[in-house]
């Protein structure tokens, strides 16, 4: 099969179907089917700049709450589709990768086709991304969504979360937000993942306005100090809801295809692997939205960094 127009010349009907824009000014994000929602399962969105560690913090997240009896799903939306490979050992292949075994006739699929059991249960799916340089993200986001709705498998889940690669600067990666509750950012304390982290808030601000999504909170990674994170919070009207320190245990865990939750254990260890379970309570149990209002790009130069 080539990688001509179909399936992603829908998404130029449903861009033109849309009429004017409704996700901020300028914008041509493909509108989802209204009728694909995921149901009663709690949904979080997972951002942060690229090689943050979002990954190891989605799987470990989803390990976390698994250990509190919750069915978790994780669905990966990254083209490299490495998500999911600690929980389950493997990359997986993505739901476009088994749409084009059936020439994109999604009734011939199984659920064992693209849905996968990880560690301790953690159910497992990686999106995928259209072919380079065509088609957009959005569409495969929806095209999972469907798949699962189509094969029941979100009535029996409780927790899903969507693993979402770098920045946004696109609508179609944006798409996980119009399915999600609540959405998280992953960040260091440096200034490049902060610029990145107000690219993202900017994002959340847009689909707040037309999608039930909202802000939970950040989560401080790879970071020993939280100085200028904390600097930001203030300004923008964030709070940090987990830190973690920038621990060798981390990278480790990735070499070996684990999760923290397998590893050997440590008193380093097990005060990471409680904070985990702190923060899958705190979540499960609900938190109050946040009121913020995203930076300009320039006004950060002069906020961090320059005392």
């Amino acid at each position: 099969m080539t990688t001509a127009t179909v399936p992603f010349a829908d998404i130029k009907r449903a861009t033109k179907a849309a009429g004017k824009p409704t996700d901020g000014e300028g914008s041509v994000q493909v509108q989802l089917d209204p009728n694909i929602k995921i149901g009663n399962a709690k949904v979080f969105a997972i951002y942060g700049k690229g090689g943050i560690g979002k990954s190891t913090t989605s799987s470990n997240l989803s390990v976390a709450f698994s250990k509190l009896g919750k069915r978790v799903l994780q669905i990966g939306c990254d083209p490299k589709h490495d998500s999911t490979f600690t929980l389950t050992k493997r990359l997986v292949p993505t739901v476009i990768d088994v749409l084009e075994t059936v020439d994109f006739h999604a009734e011939e699929l199984r659920l064992e086709d693209f849905v996968f059991e990880g560690y301790n249960g953690v159910m497992c799916v990686e999106a995928g991304g259209p072919p380079a340089g065509t088609g957009c993200g959005g569409y495969v986001v929806g095209q999972t969504v469907k798949l699962l709705k189509e094969h029941h498998l979100l009535e029996d889940t409780d927790v899903v979360i969507f693993d979402v690669l770098g920045d946004v600067v696109c609508g179609g990666f944006a798409a996980p937000l119009q399915h999600a509750d609540r959405a998280l950012i992953v960040t260091a304390n440096d200034f490049d993942s902060i610029f990145a982290m107000n690219r993202i808030v900017a994002a959340i601000h847009a689909k707040s306005k037309n999608y039930n999504v909202r802000l939970g909170g950040v989560i401080a990674n790879r970071s020993d100090a939280t100085d200028q994170i904390d600097k930001f919070n203030e300004r923008v009207g964030l709070k940090t809801m987990a830190q973690f320190g920038n621990l060798d245990v981390f990278r480790r865990s990735r070499l070996k295809k684990s999760t923290l939750f397998e590893m050997e254990e440590t008193p380093e260890l097990l005060a990471v692997q409680k904070e985990y379970m702190r923060l899958a309570a705190s979540l499960w149990a609900g938190t109050e939205p946040l009121t913020f209002e995203p930076m300009k790009d320039r006004d950060i130069f002069d906020l961090l960094g320059f005392d």
